[in-house]
């Protein structure tokens, strides 16, 4: 029996039927290969990044827009209805098929639009084939009139990069054929796009769609509009009840016989999802709906990627049942959508949710080898570049993070053999913090805290730039750098030990930094954000200092422990996430808006992050013991999957009430920092359960 797809994401015309409501409300759908398709309820395209099918590069992830659009019109006799929704620089709406939209709903990942028109009812879909890189689109007639009723598709297209945009004028090298019954689009004269399909008859065309308006970009002040290519019309007469449609790639590929059987490929792959968690992993059996749409999503985020870096061989004897399946070829995250790529401090703060508790373990250990390649001087790399140059490796935590990630891992699988494989790698990155590294990463020796950063660098997650100029500066002794520099050393202490040398040296270091770290605790309470920063120390109360709490190993004491998440809970915390910056701050931003500039400088100064929440949540429990309190406060959480990026959670929100969505509408860490927080708060809730039912009170408060 398939396992049940949540199915709480849905719409009426109370929504799709008003404009601006159903365009604040996006689908994304993910290939699975770093490709994506993206669009609005409305079906209008409202920013650069929306289009059916951008395709990534197996190596570098860069993406280009390859079909943008399809501009569908149902025939019925002599009546014509779009069943589309378009901006244009005129400052028009036309056509206006959203008011023909009766209700949308997400199938899983599928979104699934319902028209109604008189007496006909229509549905359609949009899908990827999991692990083929194949997009589909279908229709049904759920309500055939008795009567032939067809739809005309004009198929739009491009070849451009995912963040650029595309005059016609500029880009006159676009054509389209048919072959062999199929339409191809070609960019000087390669083909570049294959559309196929046993249900319709392809026509070529070669007509331009110029001055589409893209509202959001407006907004960024950014170009806000584009010119789009028609490469050819799809004629479909539509069948009761029988999906029929067509499918496109940016290879060769054969036109599918069966559309509904990849519906359900589709529909099994996200159903596997869940049920995969629920047998690998405790307490997802009676998981509530907004967490398995959750799990669903944390999947778009995990992807095959191909590298040119020689592979590393199996560090370990041990099998996981999904070893055949799990992204054997090469895995990765991507940071978020649309913006962001291969990551590397996302990746480990993200990596843990997505994998650990979800039951993903070769994907984990395949992503934590992978990236060991690219440890230097100490340090991972923040970004790998889509363009292909070389790493940025312009961060104080990621290497950090990565050994919390092994710390996790190991905790999850007791994969000893994988962890003596990589201690070398882990011994380096503390090396080289010890010694001193690039960026002004280095050991204080006077109260052993670290220091990051230097004029003109950013090197914490407070990383906006404006101009080149960081908008945030945090150089000298960041709290949280601090926090996971003593978790990393608690961690080789206890790694060095399992594996039989000598952990002393480990432990001094650790001793060293749990004393200075003193230097951060505020006699009012909380932590000072920055130590010895170039303007004396930073006290302004910001959102760092919940991580000194969160991690496993804390380098404070348990009262200390209580006035962080105290200040924490009175100055930033909001429903969504936690505030960069408390707003009695100066230079507190309520609103995350205006041009890309404007946006930056504010990034960190007011805007709520996710991926915060849960460390809050984890944080509290561990000083209160109170794990259905803690629980609690992701619940709001269930509420945003039906906002902004449907069913997921966006990177950031306004810092003021009501906190709308903003920044990337998908976002890893987002994601995994919940599902991570859940997954711990409820074992610890079912343990306390079975405690109470036993009349034994647990005092064990650590998550």
């Amino acid at each position: 029996m398939s396992t049940p797809l949540p199915a709480f994401i849905r719409f009426g015309r109370e929504i799709c039927g008003d404009l601006a409501l159903a365009e604040h409300r996006e689908w994304w759908l993910a290939d699975g290969f770093g490709g994506y398709a993206a669009g609005t309820v409305a079906l209008s395209l409202t920013r650069r990044y929306h289009g059916l099918l951008f395709d990534a590069n197996p190596v570098t992830l860069a993406r280009r827009l390859l079909f943008a659009k399809v501009e569908a019109v149902l025939i019925d006799g002599e009546q014509r209805h779009p069943l589309t929704t378009n901006h244009w620089a005129s400052g028009a709406v036309e056509p206006s098929g959203f008011r023909m939209i009766e209700s949308f709903r997400l199938e899983g990942s599928t979104p699934v639009w319902r028209f109604e028109i008189g007496d006909i009812v229509v549905e359609q879909r949009v899908w990827f084939i999991p692990g083929k890189r194949v997009l589909c689109l279908g229709w049904t007639l759920v309500r055939p009139p008795d009567r032939p009723i067809a739809l005309e598709i004009a198929l739009l297209c491009n070849d451009r990069d995912h963040h650029g945009e595309t005059g016609a004028d500029a880009h006159p090298a676009l054509s389209a054929e048919r072959h062999d019954g199929a339409l191809q689009l070609l960019s000087h004269g390669e083909p570049r796009l294959f559309f196929a399909s046993t249900h319709g008859r392809f026509d070529a065309d070669s007509t331009w769609y110029r001055d589409v308006f893209l509202p959001l970009e407006q907004a960024r002040g950014l170009p806000d509009h584009e010119d789009h290519f028609c490469a050819g019309h799809l004629h479909l007469d539509l069948l009761p009840g029988k999906l029929t449609g067509f499918s496109a790639a940016a290879h060769r590929l054969d036109p599918l016989a069966d559309l509904d059987e990849a519906l359900m490929a589709r529909h099994c792959h996200d159903g596997n999802r869940i049920q995969h968690a629920a047998l690998c992993i405790q307490g997802y059996a009676g998981a509530p709906d907004w967490v398995r749409q959750l799990l669903i999503d944390s999947d778009r985020f995990l992807i095959h990627r191909a590298t040119p870096r020689p592979a590393v061989p199996p560090p370990s004897t041990i099998a996981y049942w999904n070893d055949r399946s799990e992204l054997a070829d090469g895995a990765a995250v991507v940071a978020g959508y649309p913006w962001f790529a291969d990551w590397g401090r996302d990746t480990f703060i993200a990596m843990p949710g997505l994998t650990l508790s979800t039951g993903r373990y070769v994907v984990a250990r395949q992503i934590l080898e992978n990236w060991a390649h690219f440890i230097a001087d100490g340090l991972l790399p923040n970004v790998l570049p889509e363009d292909g140059s070389a790493a940025q490796y312009n961060s104080a935590d990621a290497a950090l993070w990565y050994i919390e990630a092994w710390r996790d891992y190991y905790q999850h699988t007791q994969d000893l053999a994988a962890v003596r494989h990589v201690l070398p790698v882990l011994k380096s990155i503390i090396d080289g913090y010890t010694q001193g590294t690039h960026f002004g990463i280095g050991l204080d020796p006077a109260d052993g805290l670290m220091r990051a950063g230097e004029p003109g660098s950013q090197v914490t997650w407070m990383d906006a730039r404006v101009d080149g100029v960081p908008a945030t500066p945090r150089s000298g002794k960041p709290v949280e750098i601090n926090a996971l520099w003593y978790n990393a050393l608690r961690t080789l202490e206890s790694f060095v030990a399992l594996l039989g040398e000598d952990p002393a040296p480990y432990a001094r270091q650790a001793g060293q930094a749990r004393a200075g770290f003193a230097r951060f605790v505020r006699p009012e309470g909380g932590l000072v954000d920055v130590l010895d920063s170039p303007n004396d120390n930073d006290a302004r109360v910001r959102p760092n200092q919940i991580i000194a709490v969160s991690l496993t190993h804390s380098p404070l004491d348990l009262t200390t422990q209580k006035g962080v998440v105290t200040q924490v809970a009175q100055h930033l915390l909001t429903s969504y996430g936690l505030r960069t910056l408390a707003p009695s701050g100066p230079g507190y931003r309520p609103r995350y808006q205006g041009g890309v500039n404007e946006r930056d400088s504010g990034y960190h100064q007011g805007p709520v992050w996710a991926w915060l929440l849960g460390h809050y949540a984890l944080a509290e429990y561990r000083v209160t013991g109170d794990a259905a309190q803690a629980l609690s406060r992701l619940d709001p959480l269930r509420d945003h999957l039906q906002d902004a990026g449907l069913g997921s959670i966006s990177e950031l929100f306004d810092g003021d009430a009501p906190h709308a969505p903003g920044g990337a509408p998908c976002q890893a860490w987002s994601v995994a920092c919940t599902l991570y927080a859940w997954h711990r708060l409820t074992c610890a809730l079912d343990k306390q359960k079975r405690a109470a039912h036993a009349g034994i009170h647990s005092s064990e408060t650590t998550p």
